[in-house]
């Protein structure tokens, strides 16, 4: 048994135009994680978490390069979400310390 509208929700839906099948904000945030090399998280729909930063993506997926593990391609219908990862604040820790540390004379 199929949905069938009724007559009054027919009225109700006349003169609206659907929305866009693509707004193409997808594609410019990807596009803006690759050129910035933004640390992401990808959570897959398995459950899985994999980390690193976008440097290819297209209509189908995206490729996810890592540090010290093998670079991934993933296609888009098994991601769950993406996420960016904050500046980590070992990296801005060592600044700091580096900028507080004495001066030893030679």
């Amino acid at each position: 048994m199929g949905f069938k509208a009724s007559a009054a929700g027919s009225n109700h839906q006349k003169g609206k135009t659907p929305p866009p099948d693509d707004t193409h904000h997808e594609a410019f945030y990807l596009k803006s994680l690759g050129e910035n090399k933004t640390p992401v998280s990808i959570k897959l729909m398995d459950g899985d978490v994999v980390h690193g930063w976008i440097e290819y993506y297209d209509r189908r997926m995206v490729r996810l390069t890592r540090e010290g593990a093998p670079n991934l391609f993933i296609f888009k219908h098994e991601i769950a979400y993406i996420a960016e990862e904050p500046v980590r604040k070992l990296r801005t820790e060592k600044i700091a310390q580096s900028a507080d540390a004495p001066v030893r004379p030679r």
